[in-house]
C-alpha cells in the first residue's frame, strides 16, 4: 500500500493522518480540504473564540512542526466531487484525480440553513468553521440583541458567551424544551433555568417562521405576517447536516450518514469513514463530538494498516456555559424505563444517574463534577451494577464506588 487520501481537514482527519505516521506508514498521504485553514479545534470555536480570548491560529491540534513531520500533500482549498471507486480515484473540483490504495471520508458536517436566502443576509449566521466564528465573533462586538434560533448544544454556547458580552438575547426553540435529542426532562430543565437566571428568554414550540431583513440593517422573526421579535443579529443554531453525498454518489451504504463497521470500513473494503459523517457502528447513528472523532479515526486509520483494533466507544461530549462544565457520557436512546439517581451537591454541582432495570448506568449528565464522569466510564466498561443508595449520598466520594 503505497497511497492513502483523506478527505476533510478536521478533527478525524488530523488524528488519521497522525496515527498513520505514527504507525509507519510510509507512503503518500494526501488530504483534501474545502478550507485553507486545517486540523483545528472547532468547540473554542463558540466560546474563547467568541469572546476574543483565543484566535484561530491558536486551535491548532498540533504545532506546525509536528504538522510538517506528518509529511501531508495537501490540496486546499479544494473539493473531491466524486469518487470512482472501480478506478480507486477521487475527482477534485480542479479536475486533478488523485488515486488511491486506501480512502477515508471524513468530511463530517455543515450547519443546517432550512431556507437557502437566508445565506445572503447580512445579519444571519450560522457557526461551523473558523471562519464562522471570525464572522460571528466580529458582530457580536457591535450587537446590542440577539435571536438565536435553536436551543441545542451551539445555540445555548452561543446564548452564554452572548450574555457575557451583555447581549440581550432571546432563544426560538420548534422543541418542548432544550437539548430534546440528547437530554432527559429534568437536565433540560436544570440548564434552562441557568440560562434564564443568566439573563436569557426562551420561547419553545415556536415553529413555521420567516426571517425578514428590516430597512435599519436588523432582523425580524416572523409568524403568520407579523413580526414577533427582531434583533441586530440572528444566530441558526437548528443542529447539522451530515456531509455524506460524496458517500451517496459513489454507492456506499449510507443512511443517516455513512454505515460503517467496527473498524471505520465502509460497504467498500478500500474505503473507509470516521467522524460526524460516519455512523457510530454499536449506535447506529452519527455522533457529533470531538473525542469520537478523534477515536474512530484512530481506529480506522490503524485499520487500514492491517490491526485488528475496533471502535466501539460510548459517546462523551462537554459544553462550557457561563460557569457550568457539563459532560455527557452514553446516551439515553435505545432505553426504555429507565431510573433516574440525582446527585446532588448544591452550588452549581449535580449530576443525573439513568440505571437500566440491572442498576446499570447506561447515561449520566454531570455539572461541574468531571471526577463522576471518570469513575462512571470505569462503572459502564465493567457493566456494574451500582448500589443506588450509596450514588445518592454526596458524602460518599464516588472514587469509593468501585468498579
Amino acid at each position: 500500500m503505497e497511497k492513502i487520501v483523506i478527505i476533510g481537514a478536521g478533527q478525524a482527519s488530523a488524528w488519521a493522518a497522525h496515527t498513520l505516521r505514527k504507525n509507519n506508514f510510509e507512503g503518500t498521504i494526501s488530504i483534501v480540504s474545502d478550507e485553507n485553514h486545517i486540523f483545528y479545534e472547532r468547540p473554542p470555536l463558540s466560546k474563547q473564540v467568541l469572546l476574543g480570548e483565543m484566535t484561530t491560529e491558536q486551535l491548532s491540534f498540533f504545532p506546525e512542526d509536528v504538522i510538517e513531520s506528518l509529511d501531508i500533500t495537501w490540496y486546499k482549498p479544494e473539493t473531491a466531487v466524486s469518487i470512482d471507486r472501480a478506478a480507486q480515484t477521487v475527482e477534485l473540483s480542479s479536475g486533478k484525480s488523485l488515486p488511491y490504495d486506501k480512502l477515508l471520508i471524513a468530511t463530517g458536517s455543515r450547519s443546517r440553513l432550512p431556507v437557502k436566502a437566508w445565506a445572503d443576509m447580512k445579519n444571519v449566521l450560522t457557526l461551523r468553521t473558523a471562519a464562522d466564528a471570525e464572522k460571528l465573533s466580529e458582530s457580536l462586538s457591535s450587537v446590542k440583541k440577539a435571536i438565536i434560533i435553536g436551543a441545542g448544544w451551539i445555540g445555548l454556547e452561543v446564548a452564554a458567551t452572548a450574555r457575557k458580552k451583555e447581549i440581550d438575547v432571546s432563544i426560538y426553540e420548534r422543541g418542548p424544551r432544550v437539548c430534546t435529542r440528547s437530554l432527559g426532562a429534568e437536565v433540560s430543565q436544570y440548564i434552562q433555568q441557568f440560562h434564564e437566571d443568566n439573563g436569557v428568554t426562551f420561547h419553545f414550540s415556536f415553529g413555521d417562521y420567516t426571517l425578514e431583513p428590516q430597512a435599519d440593517g436588523r432582523v425580524a422573526i416572523c409568524q403568520n405576517n407579523e413580526v414577533v421579535d427582531i434583533a441586530d443579529l440572528v444566530v441558526v443554531a437548528i443542529g447539522a447536516e451530515i456531509a455524506k453525498e460524496l458517500a451517496d454518489h459513489a454507492g456506499l451504504t449510507t443512511k443517516d450518514g455513512i454505515v460503517v463497521d467496527q473498524q471505520g470500513r465502509t460497504s467498500d473494503a478500500n474505503i473507509y469513514a470516521a467522524g460526524d459523517v460516519a455512523i457510530h457502528p454499536v449506535l447506529g447513528f452519527c455522533i457529533q463530538s470531538w473525542a469520537n472523532a478523534q477515536n474512530q479515526a484512530i481506529c480506522a486509520a490503524k485499520a487500514m494498516l492491517g490491526t485488528d483494533d475496533t471502535y466501539q466507544d460510548v459517546p462523551w461530549i462537554w459544553s462550557d456555559q457561563y460557569n457550568f462544565n457539563i459532560q455527557i457520557l452514553g446516551t439515553l436512546a435505545n432505553h426504555q424505563d429507565l431510573e433516574l439517581i440525582v446527585r446532588d451537591y448544591g452550588d452549581g454541582k449535580i449530576s443525573y444517574l439513568y440505571l437500566d432495570q440491572d442498576a446499570k448506568l447506561v447515561h449520566a449528565v454531570a455539572v461541574n463534577d468531571s471526577k463522576l464522569i471518570k469513575m462512571a466510564k470505569r462503572w459502564m466498561k465493567a457493566e456494574l451494577s451500582l448500589d443506588k443508595t450509596l450514588l445518592k449520598d454526596t458524602s460518599i466520594d464516588v472514587i469509593k464506588i468501585k468498579a
